[in-house]
């Protein structure tokens, strides 16, 4: 076999092994995408499984052709709610309470970091939180 040959073969070996991980990604997309739509019923939901068990290629291809926007509107609505409870939870824990903010507050004015005032105004915005 000539070194020309096998490079050719590399070749068709990489771009076969891509088009099935491509082909596997999309599959497992659609899937999900089947079960995270509502308003699917589970009849569809089952047809469509059916389909892509005997039909796996075409299967996808039409989905993806009939169904694709909506598909791309449900995934985007899903990373937003993931996205506002990823931040709520970071909010919930990242801020000190009232009486932790006004604790510190104060250790820093009897260390002479703070003013009076600063501290007056730190324990205000602290109390009007809670």
């Amino acid at each position: 076999m000539a070194p020309v040959e096998q490079f050719w073969n590399f070749i068709w070996l990489f771009f076969w092994s891509f088009a099935f991980i491509a082909y596997l990604f999309a599959l497992f997309a659609v899937i999900t995408d089947i079960f995270r739509d509502h308003e699917l019923s589970g009849w569809l939901k089952a047809v469509w499984v059916i389909f892509l068990i005997f039909v796996p290629f075409l299967t996808v291809l039409v989905y993806l052709i009939a169904r694709g926007r909506s598909m791309a509107e449900r995934q985007a609505r899903s990373a937003q709610q993931a996205e506002a409870a990823t931040t709520e939870y970071i909010r919930s824990v990242a801020t000190a309470s009232p009486s932790q903010e006004i604790a510190k507050a104060k250790e820093l004015l009897d260390a002479g970091t703070l003013t009076q005032s600063e501290f007056d105004a730190v324990k205000a915005k602290a109390l009007s939180r809670a």
